[in-house]
């Protein structure tokens, strides 16, 4: 963990070396905690998050402004807040407007740089910007204020990098025995029973004192709903012309008189 703030140098320059170190043992980027330059205020840095492995597109969608910017690429998920928080300007309005969403669109999969193309009034080859320049991406021509200094573009940087994109998602309903309240959750079909439940806490801060069942059966909390029986038929009923919402399964979960965990 690296805090909230880069060691000691700007954002985009090169990969904290604590990171590289994992990449270079796992072969694998490793969700961090988003790290921001020195020159950012703390005031300007948002409350710090846990990090889930799986996000859906729902929880990318609602981090979708300048002071709160999470995107989606070739099923990865990154908080490009820090990004924003240094850089202003035009070219920073491109990405702003794209918060919350899926940018798999702006980049070429084969080689994750973006797209190019032929702009059809200089004839030129340039990156291909659907809402504009962005930050990182040089101009059409020579500008004196275009510097490469900046290092590291920032689709290529792995410290944006929370973790990946859920490749499904279900739909699951919680029903509290105990204050007879229902809560449906839309989870991705990777997370654990454990990972659903930190999903859950939001809605019952008491979520660890309670034993999850279905259907009688105690629920293993390391294993996914599907391991555990609850098998996903949404693609079946959608294939049988019903509506899945009216077949979520559902999770009782029953008091255990223990008030400690939260």
């Amino acid at each position: 963990n690296f805090g909230r703030f880069a060691p000691s140098h700007p954002l985009g320059e090169e990969i904290p070396p604590e990171a590289a170190k994992m990449v270079a043992a796992t072969g694998e980027m490793q969700a961090m905690q988003p790290t921001f330059a020195l020159s950012v205020k703390p005031g300007d840095i948002p409350k710090e998050y846990k990090l889930k492995r799986f996000y859906t597109g729902g929880d990318v969608a609602r981090h979708n402004s300048s002071h709160d910017c999470w995107v989606s690429y070739f099923g990865r998920v990154y908080d490009l807040t820090p990004l924003l928080a240094q850089y202003d300007g035009p070219l920073a309005q491109p990405i702003i407007e794209a918060a919350g969403t899926d940018l798999s669109h702006w980049f070429n999969e084969a080689t994750g740089e973006p797209k190019m193309h032929v702009d059809p009034v200089t004839g030129l080859q340039e990156v291909y910007c659907p809402w504009g320049r962005y930050i990182h991406v040089p101009p059409q021509g020579p500008e004196s204020n275009w510097s490469t200094s900046f290092g590291t573009p920032w689709w290529e940087d792995t410290r944006y990098f929370i973790g990946r994109a859920a490749g499904r998602t279900r739909k699951v309903t919680m029903v509290n025995l105990l204050t007879k309240q229902k809560t449906t959750l839309e989870v991705p079909v990777e997370e654990t029973v454990e990972e659903i439940r930190e999903r859950y806490l939001v809605h019952n801060a008491h979520a660890g004192s309670y034993t999850w069942k279905r259907l009688g059966k105690v629920l293993n909390m390391e294993k996914t709903l599907e391991d555990n029986g609850m098998k996903d038929e949404t693609e079946e009923f959608v294939r049988l012309g019903i509506d899945p919402d009216d077949h979520i399964p559902v999770i009782h979960l029953y008091f255990d008189d223990d008030l400690t965990e939260a």
